[in-house]
Formats: structure tokens, C-alpha cells, sequence
């Protein structure tokens, strides 16, 4: 039986202990530690140690292969120290280079997401008491009205302090310092001090007279500022006295500056932020809609619509609505719906008809992963019919000059977002787009959808004459195993996948597929043993008793999930053709993995492995033979 806690702890002796370990995670085979001392790692005796099959160390990254009992071992390592482990890390730039751009995408969209439901529950609760004022249900006076009026004004009043928090978060400093340096911000007593007449000094300096409730950006360089400040002044305060001394020299030295400077400054950039995007509305009008609508799938794959969350929260902030990217993303997520919906009614796949109803459904309501990155990214036509929809739609809703009053993702539950109590036809007009974006999404695919065939030129030579189907026994010879391909693309030898864990045979021998389509099926018949928390691999037992890791692209546990779509689970038996999981390509290659796609046996010694393949294969096709070793 196998000792997890024994392999734990002479892993964790050997890379230096626990006060070497900066931070820790784990993918589907190995464990990843960051060392703040990579010289005290001992990488000899780690590839020595029992339940170790590799070691990969370059610089402060130490990389220990595990295989299969990754998870059982890093469970075990938890319990023996404390570390910083998470999930997947931001995703590198494209050549391994630091991306100044993506970090700080990174930083903004973690400061501004976490603000996402206060504000749009706040929204949507606004939007309701209009809804029952202008029928008369409720009267504006009344104290029921009153209570539930405040406690949504409340959540854009005091946004700043909200965004004191997400950005101490995210910046890893004092959060209860943060919060009340902000909040002084907007303490009435400051507030009136800034608006004495003829303006307030300090120290011969005047204060602008700003009123920074409701704003996003002041509080944002606060904190920025608050946390350089502590950092710096904790390296040279005495210990003793850190606990008050930090913090009190954190509020002399922030809080001037903010009023001074930073208050200023953070107010003037989420004006100039929505004043350029009006800018960009006026110039185009109603074709800013569309064109944002239209490519929106494309933006959502990359990432790139993150950058629209700061704008979007700082428009309603500051003008109280926004005009372009809700209007835009109403468009998109329900073409989405209708897409899926169409592919469901053409195709004769039944999981896939099973998938596109509930991923359209979703889609409808607001919730739009599982249709693009299930159905329609994998589906050009498909994907064709949603950016065709969006474009129909996003021409309307530009033209009518729809209005967002809340940060949501839109959709048929949230239809109120886009109620506007001075002018009521604003919201007729955004269902009437959602009518047109479902109808002219969903007969755009009818007309244009068909099921994609595998290209059956050029199939490797491996493949025999008559491709087994389904139930085809997975023996030669006895106890021998045939392995097919898994996935439809070109086969390449292990040794060129850039990974020394896989290219040296690490974790087994095998073979490799560049995959040329999103769709992983069984390449035996056998039992999943399991699918992976980010969906990016799986490991399977055939029936003969071979052991099978498939890991879709290379470092791509960094994904988080993000692309992928596993369609087993667990303990699932299978059959050969199955198809296991749905991955976008886009996705994967747009954050910059390589999409080079292993299938390795993880029980070479009992298995001789023979990879055949070569070129382009499709699913089904012979890509190894494995002889029983006696």
C-alpha cells in the first residue's frame, strides 16, 4: 500500500522544509513549488525518493512528478505545513515573457469583479421599486419603499470603501487600514472640509473639492499607494511596536496624499474612461453597438472583454447607466442561446443535442460559458449564426440608444437592468432586441449549420483497412492492448512535446496528437479513473489493465477549467469512441500553450508501448500497441 504521508514529508525535507516553500500547487501529475531558495532543494535524492517518478527544477520553480497520486500527496503536504497554494496562476505571455498588460488587466478586472453582484443586486433592486412605484403598488414615501431604497443606495455610495476592500485583496495588504483610509475619504466631516469656501489648505496647499462617493478609481490609487507605504515602512519599524506604529504612519502619510493628489487624480481617470467611451458612441453611434456585439465571442476568448468590467462599473458609477456594452452583451449572450438552441434542433448527435438545450438555456438567462465554449466556438457555422444574431441585434439596440443600469452579465432574469425610470421605452426596446437576437440567431444556424465529418485524407498509415467501432475488443494476442487515437490531428513522437516530464518519458511512454479539433474520445475501452478539477486531462484504466493519462496542451492547469468541458465523470465506464471532453482551441492558444495533446501509458512495467502512428490520424484510428510484459 502505498505511503502518501511518508512520500509528503521526505518531499517537503528535500526541497528545504516548509519556510522555503513560497507558494504551492498542483496539476494532474506533478507538484509545483516556488522556493525561495532553489539551492537548498536537494533535486538527487528527490528523484531517489519513493512515489517521485521525475524532477524538473529551473531557477526558483521546482517541479516534482508525482503521476496519478498527485492529488493523495499534495493532500498530505497540506496538512504538514502552511503554504500559499491556490489554483491556476495567470497565465504567462506567449514566449514565457512577463506581459505588463495582462498583469495589470489581471489586477484590475480581480479589483472590479468582486464588485460585480453588490452593484447589480443593487441595480436590479432599483429597478424593481421603480417597476412597483409606476404602478402605483408602492409610493416613493412610504417607509418599506424607503428601507429597500437605502440599502441599494448604499451599495454605490459607498462603492469606494467596497473597492478598498477587493484591492487590499488583491494587494495582499492591511485591509482594515485600507477600509478606513478610504473611508475618510468620504466621511462627512472631510466632505465639508473640502467644500469650504475658497477651498481648504494644507499646509499652504489646497484641496480640490471633490465628491468621492460613488467612485471607483480615488480609492483604487489609495490603496495602491497605502500598500507601498506599509510594506516599506514594516522593513524598517522596530517589531514591538509594528501592530500600531505601521498602521499610524500609514494614515499620516496616505491620507494627505490621497486628498492632495491620488483623490484628484483617480476621479479625473474614470471621467476621462467614460468620456472616451461616450466619445467612441457619439463618433459611431449605434454601430459601436454592433460591431462590439459581433466580435464579443472572439473577445470573451481571449479575455480581452475584461477590460470592459472597470469601464462598465465606472459609467454607472459616475453617469448612473451605461450605453455600450450592456447593450452589446445582451446582443451576444442571447445569440448565444439562439445558436445553441438551432444546433439542438439540426444535429443528430444526442449529446450533443443534450448539451446545446441546457448551454442555450443558460445563454438565455445570462449565462454564456457553457454555449460558447461548448457548442458554438467549437462550431464555426454555429458560431457564424451568433456573431450574424449579435450584429442584427447590436444594430438595433445602438440605434434605439439602450441604456444599462446594472453591472450584470444581461439575460432574460435580468431584463430589468434595463429599466429606465425617465424614459419607459428604454426597456421595450431592450426586449425587443433580445426578441431579434434569439430569432435571427436561431434561423441564421438553422440555414447554415451542418455536423462537421472528419477529413478521412490523409489518415495515418497506422489505420487499419476497417476502423473498429465501438465495441470493439481492445485486445491482440491475449492480454495485449491496441490504443487508438483520441483525437483527430497529427501524431508526433512523445520526444518532441516541449515538456521534460512527458518528452523524457517520465511519466510513461506513449505517444502525442496536435490536435486540429476540440473533441477528446476513448481510446479503449475501459473506466475513467479520473477527470482532473480543470477538466485539462484524464486518466483512464482499459479493460486489458493499461493505464492512460490523455493531458490536452502543456501547462494547461493554469486555465483553472477555462475551455474545457468534461462530458464524464469519475468511475464512468466507457466504451472506445466515446467522447470524454470538449476543449477550445482558441482558448488554450490565445493564452499561449501549446495544444500538443500526450497519451502516455503510466504503467510501463506492465506494458512494452509501440507507439505507430504517424501524420494525420483521426479518432479511431491505431496509434499504439502494447504487449503484456510476462
Amino acid at each position: 500500500m502505498k505511503d502518501y504521508k511518508k512520500t509528503a514529508s521526505e518531499v517537503l525535507r528535500l526541497v528545504g522544509g516548509e519556510g522555503n516553500v513560497a507558494h504551492l500547487e498542483h496539476c494532474s501529475t506533478r507538484l509545483r513549488f516556488s522556493l525561495a531558495d532553489p539551492g537548498k532543494a536537494d533535486a538527487a535524492a528527490l528523484k531517489a525518493t519513493s512515489g517521485v517518478m521525475g524532477v524538473i527544477a529551473s531557477g526558483p520553480q521546482c517541479q516534482v512528478v508525482i503521476g496519478n497520486d498527485v492529488v493523495e500527496v499534495y493532500d498530505e503536504l497540506m496538512k504538514l505545513g502552511k503554504f500559499t497554494a491556490g489554483g491556476a496562476a495567470q497565465a504567462p505571455a506567449a514566449g514565457g515573457k512577463k506581459n505588463i498588460s495582462a498583469t495589470l488587466l489581471d489586477y484590475m478586472v480581480g479589483i472590479f469583479q468582486a464588485l460585480v453582484p453588490a452593484i447589480a443586486g443593487a441595480g436590479i433592486l432599483k429597478a424593481m421599486l421603480t417597476v412597483l412605484t409606476t404602478f402605483g403598488i408602492m409610493a416613493n414615501d412610504d417607509v418599506v419603499y424607503k428601507v429597500f431604497y437605502y440599502v441599494a443606495d448604499a451599495a454605490l455610495y459607498y462603492l469606494p470603501i467596497m473597492v478598498a476592500f477587493t484591492t487590499a485583496n488583491k494587494l495582499n495588504c492591511n485591509r482594515l487600514v485600507a477600509i478606513a483610509t478610504v473611508a475618510a475619504m468620504i466621511f462627512p466631516n472631510t466632505m465639508a472640509l473640502l467644500g469650504t469656501e475658497g477651498g481648504a489648505k494644507f499646509f499652504g496647499i489646497t484641496l480640490q473639492n471633490v465628491n468621492y462617493t460613488s467612485q471607483v478609481f480615488p480609492a483604487v490609487l489609495t490603496v495602491i499607494f497605502l500598500a507601498f507605504i506599509e510594506r516599506s515602512f514594516t522593513k524598517v519599524c522596530p517589531k514591538p511596536v509594528r501592530v500600531f506604529l505601521v498602521p499610524m504612519v500609514c494614515f499620516m502619510v496616505t491620507f494627505p496624499v490621497a486628498l492632495l493628489i491620488l483623490g484628484p487624480l483617480g476621479y479625473s481617470i474614470g471621467s476621462l474612461l467614460t468620456t472616451v467611451i461616450l466619445f467612441l458612441y457619439n463618433t459611431l453611434g449605434w454601430l459601436a453597438v454592433a460591431l462590439l456585439s459581433a466580435t464579443l465571442p472572439f473577445m470573451i476568448a481571449t479575455g480581452m472583454h475584461k477590460a470592459m468590467v472597470p469601464y462598465c462599473v465606472a459609467s454607472i458609477s459616475n453617469v448612473g447607466y451605461e450605453i455600450l456594452y450592456l447593450s452589446a452583451s445582451l446582443a451576444h449572450n442571447i445569440s448565444e442561446g439562439g445558436a445553441c438552441l438551432a444546433v439542438a434542433v439540426r444535429t443528430k448527435d444526442e449529446e450533443l443535442r443534450s448539451a446545446a438545450i441546457s448551454a442555450g438555456i443558460s445563454a438565455l438567462f445570462g449565462i454564456t460559458e457553457p454555449a460558447l465554449y461548448g457548442i458554438t466556438l467549437q462550431r464555426k457555422r454555429a458560431l457564424y449564426g451568433v456573431c450574424g444574431g449579435s450584429l442584427i441585434a447590436g444594430l438595433f439596440l445602438g440605434i434605439m440608444k439602450v441604456k444599462g443600469f446594472a453591472a450584470m452579465g444581461p439575460g432574460i432574469a435580468g431584463m430589468a437592468m434595463y429599466l429606465d425610470p425617465n424614459y419607459s421605452k428604454n426597456l421595450i426596446y431592450a426586449v425587443a432586441g433580445l426578441v431579434i437576437a434569439v430569432v435571427a440567431s436561431f434561423v441564421l444556424t438553422l440555414v447554415f449549420y451542418k455536423e462537421d465529418v472528419p477529413a478521412k485524407a490523409e489518415v495515418s498509415q497506422a489505420t487499419p483497412a476497417t476502423v473498429p467501432t465501438a465495441g470493439t475488443v481492445n485486445t491482440v494476442n491475449g492480454a495485449n492492448t491496441i490504443v487508438y487515437s483520441p483525437i483527430q490531428g497529427k501524431a508526433i513522437p512523445l520526444s518532441e512535446v516541449k515538456d521534460e516530464v512527458f518528452s523524457q518519458g517520465i511519466l510513461g511512454e506513449g505517444i502525442a496528437v496536435i490536435p486540429e479539433k476540440g473533441e477528446l474520445y476513448a481510446p479503449a475501452d475501459g473506466t475513467i479513473e479520473n477527470v482532473f478539477d480543470t477538466q485539462h486531462a484524464i486518466s483512464m484504466v482499459a479493460d486489458t489493465g493499461a493505464e492512460l493519462l490523455m493531458h490536452v496542451g502543456m501547462d494547461t492547469v493554469k486555465l483553472g477549467g477555462k475551455g474545457y468541458q468534461a462530458m464524464v465523470k469519475d468511475g464512468d465506464k466507457v466504451k472506445k469512441g466515446r467522447l470524454l471532453l470538449k476543449f477550445d482551441l482558441v482558448t488554450i492558444q490565445a493564452a499561449g500553450y501549446e495544444i500538443a495533446t500526450p497519451i502516455v501509458v503510466t504503467n510501463g512495467d506492465d506494458f512494452a508501448v509501440k507507439p505507430v502512428a504517424e501524420g494525420i490520424v483521426v479518432p479511431g484510428a491505431v496509434i499504439m500497441e502494447l504487449e503484456a510484459r510476462t
